[in-house]
């Protein structure tokens, strides 16, 4: 891995601190951070919730995540630069102890990480400035979804816009920090073998699929006010939609990118109430088996029935001249055969097969995002032997892993210290989150004025029978199927 050079001295105040993200994501990447000698030596990372505790308390209650480092010479060390605060974020009176932890440190970095809520988004933002706690080099770090429609995402944007310059503001997707994501950006735009091919006249179709092997959880209250359009295809998907689909940005600087992926986002063509149905499918898990374990359906997870969707399936195209006619099918779900993230680019046939009977396999290029990194391309080749020339599809197979000889980091590892470098790169800015939600808030309206049906899955399987009955009537399948 390519040596990374320390960041400034900082202050890094987490709210939501006790909470599920900052536990199993963020503490632990700042502790491979600092293990990788990245963090100036007074540096500090703050954790700030609702429950009164001391520091031991809290170090007992995150230090699970990390089972079995205690014992590192260098834990010793990283607790030192944790502290806690107990605060109400929308009690500005309740603020003082904060302020006295940072008092006298207006000259490092100050970055501020959302892991609440979103209601909370413009509170907190606000609070900073009420509390003359906002310094001149200061970052906040929005968490998603960033509301759930874009009404109500436009206003926690404009909230906290009104307190921080657009360059300041960091709203993440973890998909943004995964090292294929950005290798995808490498192989389009690296490669002049692929650029030529990227297009309508070569392309056939597009599939993009991000398959969880968990059910809901402890999460199940939380996502059943979500679901899967709002808390997996609005983000995680459009961005890996935007970085397939845009056109070459000037550079890599963050706003070449970025413009580039708006285009993408404003061109799709929405999903009205006329096509809603043949163009898009949700569905619920119910009892079934995942590898060999019986799991119970989300109904009896939550407690009671329920109309939101565990698994979604979408066609979509792109309005514009590299893509007219070329079809974009995402599916995302819970409670599928495996933890499963790949993008499958699928070619044309050849326009005439010269080897008789025997047709050659469309080539494709499928980009896995997990649980393994790599890139597998998918060609024809001869199979050895005398006798009748026959073809067998061949890959040229890329791990990650096994090519540089790593195992790469959790994306929350590179996107904390993107946000403590001030490199906006690899997030999502205001109008991208925005463009999204105004083409899924299509989505939703017409399922509702369409009572589009929420159709069952067994727990175990790929989804519904509309999801693969969707590119059966157009000649394709599911990879996998």
């Amino acid at each position: 891995m390519a040596q990374m050079n320390p960041v400034d001295s900082f202050d890094l105040i987490i709210f939501g601190g006790t909470g599920d993200l900052a536990m199993r994501k963020l503490l632990p990447a700042l502790w491979y951070r600092h293990c990788d000698g990245q963090f100036p030596a007074d540096s500090r990372i703050i954790a700030v919730g609702r429950s009164a505790m001391n520091i031991d308390d809290y170090i007992a209650g995150f230090s699970g995540s990390l089972e079995g480092l205690k014992a590192d010479s260098r834990w010793s060390d990283f607790i030192n630069r944790l502290s806690y605060v107990d605060l109400d974020a929308t009690d500005y009176g309740s603020w003082e102890p904060l302020k006295q932890v940072l008092a006298g440190r207006e000259a490092v970095i100050r970055a501020i990480y959302l892991a609440t809520p979103p209601t909370l988004f413009g509170a907190i933002a606000r609070g900073f400035v009420e509390t003359d706690l906002k310094t001149s080099d200061m970052r906040i770090v929005l968490e998603k979804p960033v509301g759930h429609d874009y009404a109500s995402a436009r206003k926690i944007n404009d909230e906290v816009g009104a307190c921080f310059e657009e360059n300041q503001i960091f709203r993440i997707d973890h998909y943004l920090g995964k090292e294929t994501v950005q290798n995808l950006l490498a192989l389009r735009f690296g490669n002049a073998i692929f650029e030529p091919l990227w297009r309508r006249e070569v392309i056939d179709h597009v599939q993009i699929t991000v398959a969880e092997e968990l059910g809901v959880g402890n999460r199940v209250e939380f996502y059943d006010e979500v679901g899967a359009l709002r808390d997996m295809v609005q983000n995680h998907l459009m961005q890996l939609l935007c970085l397939v689909a845009m056109e070459p940005p000037a550079s890599y600087e963050d706003d070449a990118v970025r413009d580039e992926k708006i285009k993408v986002l404003r061109a799709l063509r929405p999903i009205g109430a006329d096509q809603v149905k043949a163009n898009t499918v949700r569905a619920q898990y119910t009892r079934g088996a995942v590898g060999d374990e019986v799991v119970e359906g989300y109904e009896k997870e939550l407690g009671h029935a329920s109309e939101t969707e565990s698994f979604v399936a979408l066609k979509l195209e792109i309005d514009n001249w590299r893509w007219s006619g070329v079809p974009f099918f995402l599916r995302t779900g819970k409670r599928m055969p495996m933890k499963h993230s790949e993008i499958v680019i699928q070619f044309k046939p050849v326009p005439h097969s010269i080897f008789g009977v025997e047709e050659a396999m469309p080539n494709s290029l499928s980009i896995m995002l997990q649980p393994n990194e790599g890139v597998k391309l998918q060609m024809n080749a001869k199979e050895p032997g005398p006798g009748d020339f026959t073809l067998k599809p061949v890959a040229l197979d890329l791990s990650f892993e096994e090519t540089f000889g790593i195992s790469y980091p959790d994306a929350y590892q590179r996107l904390v210290i993107e946000v403590l470098r001030g490199n906006p790169a690899l997030f999502m800015r205001r109008d991208e989150i925005e463009a999204a939600w105004r083409w899924i808030d299509t989505i939703l309206t017409s399922w509702a004025s369409e009572k589009q049906n929420l159709e069952n899955y067994a727990a175990g399987t790929w989804g519904p029978t509309s999801a693969s009955l969707m590119l059966d009537r157009l000649g394709r399948a599911w990879v996998p199927a």
